[in-house]
């Protein structure tokens, strides 16, 4: 309880976040035990919470990104966020997902949380193009709006990612489909020419 005490209320996370510590065996018992005295909560098999408190709502649900993170440090994955919610996080749509869906190189699994969903569906290396990172969010921003918005999404990229990221989109240009290479180069600063005609 120190450790999940230590990362606050609202943190999630699944037993390996505590082998360093103690034994797969004893780590599932003591959060079995925690978890029946009401001190954590489970969400599903393998997962829990420190659950944060509303005065009158009581436990609130932990938010999407959390659970995710805890299920993909459970398999020792990485994760993508997916299209739809790449291309509103850039602001290039207005479309909220009442399900939150993620890509990964780990396995698929579906966590249902009241009326909220946590999909993690298990992608190819091609869809996983620099995952997790704001280089890799323009590149699944871009494959969701398609060549027709390509400009778009190259001039609200090259405005808001930072030269680091740019270095990485540019070293990941390879391995994304031919039709947005031109894109992602642009984006990089590798001066392809306006994109926007």
């Amino acid at each position: 309880m120190k450790r999940v005490r230590a990362n606050g209320r609202g943190s999630v996370f699944t037993p390996r976040d505590f082998l360093d510590i103690a034994a797969r065996a004893a780590v599932d018992q003591a959060l079995s035990r925690l978890a029946k005295s009401g001190q954590l909560r489970r969400l599903a098999r393998g997962l829990y919470d420190f659950p944060k408190l509303h005065p009158k709502l009581g436990p609130l649900s932990p938010a999407p990104d959390d659970v995710a993170q805890a299920l993909a440090r459970e398999t020792g994955s990485h994760l993508q966020i997916d299209g739809a919610r790449a291309a509103n996080a850039l602001g290039l749509s207005t479309q909220v997902a009442a399900q939150s869906s993620w890509l990964t190189d780990g396995p698929s699994r579906r966590v249902v949380l009241g009326k909220r969903v946590v999909d993690l569906r298990h992608a190819s290396p091609k869809h996983l193009i620099a995952p997790g990172s704001p280089a890799g969010t323009v590149v699944q921003a871009l494959r969701h709006v398609g060549a027709s918005r390509a400009a778009d999404v190259a001039q609200v990229a090259a405005r808001t990612l930072s030269d680091g990221d740019k270095r990485i989109l540019s070293k990941s240009a390879a391995q994304a489909p031919a039709w947005m290479r031109a894109t992602l180069l642009s984006i990089a600063g590798h001066g392809l020419g306006d994109l926007r005609g």
